[in-house]
This record gives structure tokens, sequence and C-alpha cells, in this order.
């Protein structure tokens, strides 16, 4: 009888390794956000006209408008345009793809975070230089608590926009995710503090994930009125209550 050969089958079969996937996914997403000439627009040009439309119209000091302008931008790539994206990712066909593959909910969620992050790094050098152009010098008076309240508002606004996606259709999607950007903008304590808002508002405008990582990232600078801890708490559960409702509502097509 002839012996039997064992098969060599290398490479092995089988889903890459989940960092390799997420790695790959997030260079995806980078790639899409950076090639969209709409997006760029709504993370990186209005940010900054905001900030000098502010300053220069006397609305605001530097000091209270540069952290405000920075949670613009986390507001715009965290909840816009995750939001948008994902609709219109959905309608096309791409996350029914996506769904055959073996990188999953989580990689697809894990992805879209790490691309988010890299474009709000994008946009916190571009706000920085800006308000140094203005005049800006800044001092943090508590660095953890600047990355915590980044951290922590991507999470909260990302879940929701990723939440959003799943419960309207795409047109919907972009126009009440449009609609809330602006709102939030005007009345959501983002440039100018919710303290200015009359007393009756102000405490139902604090408990808005927009204020509450304004008014995060302006005690991280040494420049809010009070401490950062409640307003921690707040996007914390705004990002828990976020990750649960995407987690109900999300499909792959």
């Amino acid at each position: 009888m002839t012996a039997s050969v064992p098969l060599d089958l290398s490479p092995a079969p089988g889903a890459a390794p989940a960092r390799s996937r997420w790695r790959a996914q997030a260079r995806l997403e980078w790639f899409l956000l950076m090639s969209n000439g709409e997006q760029l627009l709504l993370t990186l040009v209005i940010p900054v006209a905001v900030l000098i439309g502010v300053v220069r119209l006397d609305l605001a000091t530097v000091e209270l408008a540069a952290p405000g302008a920075l949670a613009l931008a986390v507001l715009s790539s965290a909840f816009t345009a995750t939001a948008i994206a994902t609709g219109f990712e959905r309608r096309s066909g791409v996350l029914k793809y996506l769904g055959t593959t073996p990188l999953a909910r989580s990689g697809l969620l894990v992805g879209k975070a790490l691309a988010t992050l890299a474009v709000i790094a994008l946009q916190a050098v571009v706000v920085t230089v800006t308000a140094l152009a203005l005049g800006w010098d800044p001092r943090p008076a508590a660095p953890i608590v600047l990355v915590a309240a980044l951290v922590l508002g991507t999470a909260a606004l990302g879940s929701w926009g990723f939440a959003l996606a799943g419960l309207l259709r795409a047109e919907a999607t972009l126009a009440v995710a449009n609609a809330i950007f602006l709102v939030l903008l005007l009345a959501g304590g983002v440039v100018v503090p919710v303290t200015r808002a009359p007393a009756v508002l102000s405490g139902l405008l604090s408990v808005l994930p927009s204020s509450a990582l304004a008014d995060a990232l302006r005690a991280a600078w040494g420049v809010g009125s009070g401490g950062a801890g409640a307003d921690l708490v707040v996007l914390l559960c705004w990002a828990l209550g976020g990750v649960a409702l995407a987690a109900r509502t999300f499909r792959w097509e």
C-alpha cells in the first residue's frame, strides 16, 4: 500500500486576525472621508468658519470659542458624517456585502470609530492653529480630562449617529442629521456656553451631549465655570444609551 501523504494547505484558510480587519476597515473609512468634498466642508471648513465668525463678531472670547469649535468638529464628524455615510452605504448595498465578510458588526463599528478619531485629530490641529492665529493662549489645566472628553464625546455622538442611520432611510437620515447639527450648533451650547441662555433653558440644554462636550473641553482648558465631572457623566450616559440603541437598530440592509 502507498503511504498517505498529508496535504499542505498553507497558508491556512480563514479570516484574518481581528486587528488586521479593523485596521483595513479604518483605512478604508479614512479614505472615504477624505475623498468626499461635502464631508470635508462639514468637518473642516464649518468649525473653522464658526470659530472665526464668533471671535470677530465678539460673540465670545477666543478662550471660550476655541474649545467650542473643537466640540463642533467632533459633532460634525462623529454624529453627522457617521449618520449620513452609514445611511447611504446601506442604501447602495455596501453594508449588505460587508455583512457577508468576516468583518462583522463590531469590526465595522471599530473601523468607523478609528477613522473618526483620526479625522478629529486632524480637526483639532486645524482648529488649534486657527485659534492661535486669533490670539489664543492655550494653557491646558487637565490633559486627562481633555482626552476623556474627546473619547466619550466621540462615542456618544458617534453611537447616536449610527443609531439614527439604523432607524431611518438614507434620505431621511440626511435631512434629520443636518437638522440636528444646525440645532445643536445654534442652541446646543457648542460655541457659546449654555450659561448665557435664559435660566429656564440652561438646565435643559446642559444635558445635551454637545453642551456637555463643550463644557468639559472648556474645563480641561481651565476656562469653564466649574469641574468637568458632571459633563463626563452626561457624555457617558449618552454613549451607553447610543450604543444600546445602535445595537438594536443596526442592520446590514
